[in-house]
């Protein structure tokens, strides 16, 4: 048995028994959805580190950095600015306001049935997207990862499907937490070592570090070499649009971290407001720090490892694992490979709770059977079963889609939707006393639409491929593209705010604008708000 092949089965018989344990501690429908709200301050920090340190930001961002540089890191900067959003508008007020999901919030003093239904929508079409991206990159990272195992693509996916379907069905959100912060602690340990690895390469020497950055030198696709300067920003951002596209990158990823439903259900866990705060805190602080560190990945990879042996070897999702074994040999990369599985498994975990809580709450419970349960556990049943239907949904599609094609437009696709269509009503409904159901239902419609459309349309999807391009590799639309961006979010986010203000302005909702001000209280106060069980 290889040394990665024992990590992985190690972290799964940790997580498995994390399971067990939290199966005997799930009954109940707060329990479930829950965690019967006894999640301490630092432990949901570290979980919501958890959930939003996907595979897309350790493997990912590291790769992309150690390819296009400069531009690379500012993927970097996006998403670690991201949660200030979180931290000054949704934490609190979302805790004091809410029970289980988003639509909670808007429920409290709009008309339940309709802006349920769409928060739901939305929230299943965010999930859906986002796990479709990491099934496929779990796929094809484990397959290529453990390939002396004999283990392919498709029995990969299988393999994280099934787990991430036992933790939400049997553990709930106990389970689902404590794995995530299992993978956060793995996940932090293993770039800290990797960061002071790189810098003893460098004999702790910043400034050799980052001369060494100053020339970078590679094959280009011509297969001339060529020496570049990976702090001078435009390896990826060019003009006309470079500078659009990375504004719109980062709004989207600001403003949609808010708007994430996997990130939102997170401060349901904690008992009040104030540890909300705190664990909004905590998750700043390791998510900038591993952001930070990013920085000694990605152009590490680039100056020790270099392109050419990346491309090589697996292409820029390799670039962690391959700096890991250059500096730390064959056991630290069994073990930044097991961090890499783990940070993957957590993450579609917490998606498919997210979206089997949205489907099982506000959709089949408060919209099909207008807020009662039929008997006692229905919720929760629906849940486990929703959860199942997802996480064979989510594998089957990975394995027909298959390992080379291009998915990455679907995280960016999550993160536009979660900006323009959750977010501004989110916003709207907390701070606007006047805003109404239609304006929700407009808000949440125009969001979804536009930044859909707008992705079709963009190059992600329409872009005419050289004759080198084959199979799957190939953009979908062979076509010029209609929208010049790769996110849409600089146009949607802006007409998902104006949708619902629109859809506002046609008429007033008294009964809205009476509840407006407790909502206001509880909001602030946390007076009324759900409460923790008692252990």
């Amino acid at each position: 048995m290889s040394t990665s092949l024992a990590m992985f089965l190690g972290f799964i018989a940790l997580t498995l028994w994390v399971t067990y344990w939290a199966a005997g501690r799930s009954s109940g429908t707060s329990a479930f959805f829950a965690a019967d709200r006894r999640i301490t301050g630092w432990q949901n920090g570290v979980a919501v580190a958890g959930d939003y340190m996907s595979a897309a930001s350790f493997l990912g961002i590291a790769g992309i950095i150690a390819f296009q540089g400069y531009d690379g890191f500012m993927y970097s900067v996006g998403w670690l600015v991201a949660y200030l959003t979180v931290l000054l508008i949704v934490a609190e007020p979302l805790r004091n306001a809410g029970k289980y999901t988003m639509a909670d919030v808007l429920a409290y003093r709009l008309s339940p049935r309709p802006v349920r239904a769409l928060a739901s929508l939305s929230t299943l079409t965010v999930s859906t997207f986002y796990m479709i991206a990491q099934m496929v990159g779990a796929g094809a990272l484990v397959a290529l990862l453990l390939k002396d195992s004999g283990i392919g693509f498709q029995t990969a996916v299988i393999g994280v499907g099934v787990l991430m379907i036992v933790y939400v069905v049997f553990g709930g959100m106990l389970a689902t937490t404590w794995v995530q912060i299992i993978k956060a602690v793995l996940l932090i340990s293993g770039t800290v070592l990797l960061s002071l690895l790189v810098l003893a390469h460098y004999e702790f020497d910043l400034g050799a570090f980052f001369r060494a950055v100053t020339h970078v030198t590679y094959h280009d696709p011509s297969g001339q070499e060529v020496t570049q300067n990976f702090l001078e920003p435009g390896l990826r951002f060019k003009p006309p649009y470079g500078a659009l596209d990375l504004v719109s990158l980062g709004l989207a990823l600001i403003f949609g971290t808010a708007g994430l439903p996997h990130i939102l259900v997170r401060f349901y866990t904690v008992p009040d407001a104030k540890t909300a705060r705190v664990s909004v805190v905590w998750a700043m602080a390791i998510i900038g720090g591993f952001y930070i560190m990013t920085t000694f990945l990605g152009f590490g990879a680039a100056t020790i490892v270099g392109r050419d042996a990346i491309a090589a070897n697996g292409g820029t999702n390799m670039s962690a694992p391959l700096l890991a074994q250059a500096l730390g040999g064959e056991v630290f990369f069994a073990f930044i490979s097991a961090v890499a599985f783990a940070t993957i498994l957590a993450v579609v975990a917490g998606l498919t709770i997210s979206a089997s809580t949205s489907f099982a709450h506000d959709f089949y419970t408060a919209v099909l059977h207008h807020g009662r349960e039929r008997s006692p556990g229905e919720e929760v049943r629906v849940a486990r079963v929703t959860a199942c239907v997802v996480g064979i949904l989510s594998m089957a599609i990975a394995i027909v889609v298959g390992p080379n094609t291009n998915v990455a437009f679907l995280v960016a696709l999550a993160f536009a939707v979660a900006a323009s269509a959750n977010l501004p009503v989110i916003v709207l409904s907390l701070f606007w006393r006047r805003f109404t159901t239609r304006g929700a239902v407009c808000g949440l419609t125009t969001g979804l639409v536009s930044s859909i459309a707008l992705i079709l349309v963009s190059p992600s999807m329409m872009t005419i491929d050289p004759p080198s391009v084959t199979g799957a590799a190939r953009h979908l639309i062979q076509s010029a593209p209609l929208f010049p961006l790769e996110n849409p979010g600089i146009v949607s986010i802006p007409l998902g705010f104006l949708g619902a203000v629109m859809g506002t302005l046609l008429g007033r909702e008294p009964h809205a604008e009476a509840r407006y001000a407790e909502l206001l209280v509880r909001a602030n106060t946390g007076l009324g708000a759900e409460k923790a069980s008692k252990a």
